[in-house]
């Protein structure tokens, strides 16, 4: 069988034919990455915002059109979110012990994190 490659950032117009592309952006907050579009809603490490504020993100890389902007480039490019919560994620068991010696600790830990909407992005 064919390996058939299917293009990341190109999807076909079904009518036409031609092909369509999503704009996205790699965004940075918290030392992590993520891969934004308009409209998508993101769990980030804790943020000092208000609820419904709107905060702009760090850009690393942009696709508008099926061009790929990033470097010194892509700094002029803005992501602007909504705050929309702050919550905490599901809890994880921290189980240590040390084996022939009786010994136990077992504790629960619970994330904090900010859940952000991206409105826009500007390239």
């Amino acid at each position: 069988m064919e390996k058939v490659e299917k293009p990341l950032i190109a999807r076909l117009n079904s009518e036409t034919g031609e092909r369509r592309y999503n704009m996205y952006a790699i965004v940075t907050t918290g030392g992590k990455q993520y891969k934004v579009e308009n409209d998508a809603v993101i769990k980030v490490e804790k943020l000092d915002a208000e609820v419904n504020s709107e905060i702009t993100l760090d850009v690393l890389m942009v696709n508008k059109d099926g061009e790929i902007i990033c470097g010194d480039a892509a700094k002029s490019a803005k992501v602007k979110a909504q705050v929309i919560e702050h919550a905490k994620a599901k809890k994880i068991i921290v189980f240590k012990y040390k084996s022939k010696k009786n010994e136990r600790k077992r504790q629960g830990h619970r994330q904090p994190f900010t859940a952000l909407k991206i409105v826009g992005i500007e390239a």
